[in-house]
This record gives C-alpha cells, structure tokens and sequence, in this order.
C-alpha cells in the first residue's frame, strides 16, 4: 500500500501522518491562469465542453500547488443540460435555467439520460488522466439529486430552496419522478466518468442541509443511497466521497448507512466532535473555513493545526469545508499546503 496514491490510500481506510490534500473549487477564479484562460473561452458552459481548456483548467492548480489530487472541471447543471433543459451562466449572476415550475413541466426533459450527450467531459478526462503526475488521484464528480433539482425547478441558486421545497411539498410524486430521473442519470455519468479514468468519485449535496429530518431522509439519504449502491456494484474499485453539506448532527448515521468511503465535513462540523462519533471505518475529508484562507497569516495556521490534531491518526483528506474564494490568496494557499506538509 506504501506506493499507492496518497488520496486512494486514505479512501481505502490508511490513515497516513501527513494527510493528502486538495481543495473544493481549487480550479477556479482565484488563479490568473484560469481568468486568463476564461477571458477567451466562451461562455462558462462552453468552457466545460471544451476538452482542451477544460483540460488545462483541470492541471493548473496541480502545477502551481502541488495539490494531491486533481477534480475534474466541470459543473454540476451539465446534467440537466444533458436532460434538454435550457441552462446557461450569466456573468455576476450564476447559473439561469429554464424553471420547472408545474408537474407538466417535466415533460419538456429527455425520458431517457443519454450519457453520449457528455462526450466533451470524458475527453477531459482522457487528456488530464495522460498529463497528471504519478502520485496526483483524479476525483470525478456530479451533483446529487437533491441540489441538481433545487437548481432544476427554481431555475436558479436561491438562499434556501424554497421553490423545490414547495414544489416536493405539494407534488410529491412527480418531484419523486424528477429525483428517479437524475439518480439513473448521475449513475449512467459517473460510470462513463469512471471508465474515462478517474480514480475516485465525489457526489456534492451542496442544499442538504435546508431540509427538515423526513424531507431529508427521503430527497437526500435515500437518493444518494441508491446512487452509491449501484456504482459500488458496477465499479466496486472505484472510491466514493459523499459532500453532504449541512447535515452535521446527521453524520454518524450517514457514515453507517450510505455506503460511502468518506464523508466531507462542511465548515460547521467541530472537527474534534466528527473525529470521536463518525466511524473510524469512513474517511473524513475537510473542513477549514474558505474565510480562513483568505485571512491566511495566524488564524489560517491555528485552525489548520487544529484540524490536523482532530483528524491525527484515522483516515483524513484535508480539505475546505466548502470552496475556494474568488479573493483567496496565491500565497495563503501555499502556506496552508506548507502547513500540512511540514508541520513539526
């Protein structure tokens, strides 16, 4: 196991003395490679189609970091597009789609996922998997069901879903439907990701944490389940990380019941607390505050060391407890990675 890649190590259960790490959003808008690469790309979604950027996109935080693992860039509303429904990213605005706003409303996506639709993402995936360093894993991902439908019938990022809350409140059977729909689909994509060559999945459930306990257990637990179920049946090698962001007390039964490796903590998680009543038997990925690492200087060292002592000796990948800031620091970056590395 001592040759394996850090990042695969630590999802089959090691827990190393210098934890792997890697960022949520570490592509993204704090690197001047990226927003120069952007600034001539075309559309957001047009960057994600495109194999040979996306590609790049992909690597730059590995070459300048040194990070242990790289994700694949891309966006979690490929998947409705991929479904037929109208989506695109307005500068300033975030992502637009065409809202699902009545049960009728459902007939206007495909009846059938057809992962051909995201043949851009797996050539990718292809290109970075030929470039990556030996050591570096390469994490797919998708969102799960949950988040990708609060975007899906609101038509856009609202503060607390309260339009896909509604929607599942008074027509259950058909948000059940559209739920059915993106767990075949988010199946079917991660599968084909797999065979493209990544080496282990992560599955963002960014809105979890809005939903009261039933609504919870139904459009989030079970949903993931099924997903995490079917993949470990037709690619069992394949690690799984679920990002259930916002169900804190929820965790230690998560950890027991969805089937995942590893569980990533959001900011809100008390380290010490994740590390004494999650089961040793699942890695935990996270959980310092983005805000810290824009801060950078004492507080990022502090709550960093504090992490590292939590999570020391059980499975532990470090990471944010959500994405990177588009003002974060080049040079907070690489003190954090220094921290991790070199601490003591």
């Amino acid at each position: 196991m001592g040759e394996e890649k850090p990042l695969i190590a630590v999802l089959r259960g090691e827990a190393l003395p210098v934890p792997p790490v890697w960022l949520m959003r570490q592509a993204g808008r704090f690197l001047p490679e990226y927003r120069e690469l952007r600034a001539h790309a075309g559309s957001f979604l047009d960057t994600c189609y495109n194999p040979e950027i996306a590609a790049r996109i992909t690597l730059q935080p590995i070459e300048r970091f040194g990070f242990d693992a790289a994700i694949l860039f891309s966006d979690i509303l490929v998947v409705p597009d991929a479904l037929g429904q109208k989506v695109s990213f307005e500068s300033g605005h975030g992502p637009k789609l065409e809202p699902i706003g009545e049960p009728k409303d459902l007939e206007r996506l495909a009846p059938v996922f057809d992962a051909d639709r995201l043949a851009p993402v797996y050539e990718t995936i292809a290109r970075v998997k030929r470039e990556l360093p030996e050591r570096v894993a390469f994490i797919g991902f998708c969102g799960a069901p949950w988040t990708v439908a609060s975007y899906m019938i609101a038509g856009e990022g609202t503060p607390d879903q309260a339009p896909a809350r509604l929607f599942a409140y008074r027509h259950p059977e058909a948000f059940g439907r559209l739920i059915d729909r993106l767990v075949d689909a988010s199946i079917a994509y991660l599968t084909r990701q797999i065979d493209a060559g990544v080496e282990a999945l992560q599955i963002f459930d960014s809105w979890a944490g809005v939903l009261p306990p039933q609504e919870f257990e139904r459009w989030v637990v079970s949903p993931l389940q099924r997903i995490i179920a079917e993949l470990k049946q037709r690619r069992p090698a394949v690690p799984i990380i679920a990002f259930v962001r916002g169900a804190g007390p929820h965790l230690p039964d998560l950890a027991q019941r969805l089937g995942a490796d590893a569980l990533g903590l959001d900011t809100f998680v008390p380290p010490q607390w994740a590390a004494r009543e999650v089961s040793g038997g699942v890695a935990l990925q996270g959980n310092l505050d983005p805000l810290a690492l824009v801060a950078g200087g004492e507080a990022l060292d502090r709550q960093t060391d504090a992490i590292l002592e939590a999570f020391a000796g059980r499975p532990h990948i470090f990471n944010l407890g959500h994405g990177v800031l588009p003002e974060t620091p080049l040079d907070h970056v690489a003190r954090l990675v220094d921290r991790i590395r070199n601490r003591g």
